[in-house]
């Protein structure tokens, strides 16, 4: 399988139900899995990581830049950061199985349909890019989306690769692009006073000022405090410890501190292990002495047992949502087994393309649904974090109860996209028994009553979490479509087990 990771930066970094509004955009294509989000109030900017397999990470993607047009008004939009879209830039980067040319077609795909289904002017960067002069992120977001406004028409240089000759009213344009893994490393260096030298001292460490190899940095204030951001875009030629070492030597060149950094977005354990590694000065790698990561190695072939494990403890999560979950995707892998035992038998050749669409549909959900097993512990994790926010005073227990509840309906959500990947799996069952494999009919029926449960499972953590709200009616539409789809899935089921007993009363 060819794996693809997509980190987009959406121009909305304080209006959360619209970032997690797009998250759930993107999660809610079978397969895909969001790994992680993050929004910062200041840049007004909030970057999502997902993976996804090539098949589907298109779609996925498109979705996203839906997502953002929708709920994204760029004409309101005000941040320190560059930017000239909604959905401001979209990269591709190759995982396990992919290379780089996957990432260049699928940019390249997903620009068109953007250009085409969106009416978004998309400019192609980077390894993607159809001009030298757009492989620099930078020199397609030059101006900003102000100026792009007035130069996509009447400067034939901006004109974009793919869609209209003007920026969408709301959401602008996007670059989209393919590249190599990215570190995105902000460092500060006190407070808002030293803006001029945190300028410096960017233009000091970029490597187009004769900085450091395939350095990027920009000189911010952010939140009343002065910020080098950088992104590190080959970590092989200059790695996080490496730039933090010429920053801070720069600052201490200027009579400045170092404050604090932070990472933006996922890193490779590798560029952790290096930074401990120098730190300490050792002579061998540090991840042979790290626990956890010996434990998971030694584990990791008995995936199944380790969940259930999991389960088992005392600790809340995973729980019954993950359990729901996984069980859907048991259900999904059977009916994708089926699905196989029915292909290349001539017997069966008349349904050899409905079986393959089964089968391909059928990998598609388990992964989804595998990845929503994930997610669950990680919303569950999220309210109880929320639960732990002072609430001593009337104003912050305000917030409390406030941070409670957004917790709780993007707790919901998960669940309920259990429901829908599960009714859909037990129509799946229902086309493999009726018209796979006989010989299989009865792992048609297990994997029909297993899919049924997952989704009357999932619709009660829709409901638990609903309920728990301060005021429940905000998630009654939740509510409805969870039982809507839970009875739909269980007539289906029911249709599946009455084909299974008809075969197993005539072999009596």
């Amino acid at each position: 399988m060819k794996l693809i990771e997509c980190v987009p930066n959406f121009s909305e970094g304080r209006d959360m139900s619209a970032v997690n509004a797009i998250r759930d955009r993107i999660a809610a294509v079978p397969g895909v899995s969001v790994l992680h989000v993050t929004s910062d109030p200041w840049h007004n900017r909030s970057v999502i990581t997902f993976v996804a397999p090539v098949e589907v990470m298109a779609d996925a993607a498109v979705a996203a830049v839906r997502a953002a047009r929708d709920h994204i008004d760029l004409t309101r939009h005000e941040g320190v950061h560059p930017r000239i879209g909604a959905a401001d830039v979209v990269p591709f980067i190759p995982l396990e199985g992919a290379s780089m040319d996957d990432c260049i077609e699928l940019a390249r795909e997903v620009g068109r349909r953007v250009g085409d289904e969106l009416g978004i002017p998309v400019y192609l960067y980077e390894r993607a890019a159809t001009l030298p002069s757009r492989r620099n992120l930078a020199d397609v977001r030059r101006g900003g989306f102000e100026t792009l406004r007035q130069a996509i028409a009447s400067d034939a240089a901006r004109a974009p690769d793919f869609g209209p000759l003007k920026l969408h009213p709301t959401a602008g344009a996007v670059a989209i692009g393919a590249r190599p893994f990215l570190v995105a490393f902000n460092v500060y260096v006190g407070d808002a006073r030293n803006i001029d030298l945190a300028r410096d001292i960017a233009r000091a460490v970029r490597e187009s000022s004769g900085g450091l190899p395939a350095v990027k940095a920009l000189g911010l204030e952010v939140d009343n405090q002065a910020q080098v951001s950088m992104n590190l875009v080959d970590i092989d030629r200059t790695s996080l410890a490496t730039a933090y070492t010429a920053v801070d030597h720069e600052a201490k060149a200027r009579g400045l501190e170092v404050t604090w950094s932070e990472i933006i977005g996922l890193v490779p354990e590798r560029v952790a292990f290096e930074l401990a590694s120098r730190s300490l000065k050792l002579r061998d790698d540090i991840g042979a002495h790290v626990l956890e990561r010996i434990v998971l190695e030694k584990r990791s072939t008995g995936s199944l047992s380790s969940f259930i494990a999991s389960v088992a403890t005392a600790d809340p999560f995973p729980g019954g949502g993950s359990v729901a979950a996984i069980a859907g995707a048991l259900a999904a892998a059977l009916a994708q087994m089926v699905a196989g035992l029915t292909l290349d038998r001539p017997r069966y050749a008349a349904v050899a393309d409905e079986m393959r669409e089964v089968r391909d549909r059928a990998i598609l959900l388990s992964l989804h649904l595998q990845s929503l097993a994930k997610r669950d512990a990680d919303a569950y994790s999220a309210f109880v974090d929320a639960q732990r926010l002072p609430h001593d005073l009337a104003e912050a227990a305000a917030h409390r109860e406030a941070a409670m509840d957004s917790a709780l309906l993007a707790a919901a959500h998960v669940p309920l996209d259990v429901c829908r990947a599960s009714e859909e799996v037990t129509r799946l069952c229902e086309i493999v028994s009726e018209r796979g494999n006989s010989n299989a009919i009865t792992d048609s029926g297990v994997a029909a009553m297993l899919a049924s449960t997952a989704c009357t499972a999932a619709a009660y953590n829709v409901r638990i979490n609903v309920h728990t709200l301060s005021d429940p009616s905000a998630g009654a539409p939740l509510v409805a479509e969870a039982l809507a789809l839970t009875a739909v899935a269980e007539e289906t089921a029911r249709r599946v087990a009455r084909l299974v007993e008809a075969v197993l009363s005539r072999d009596v």
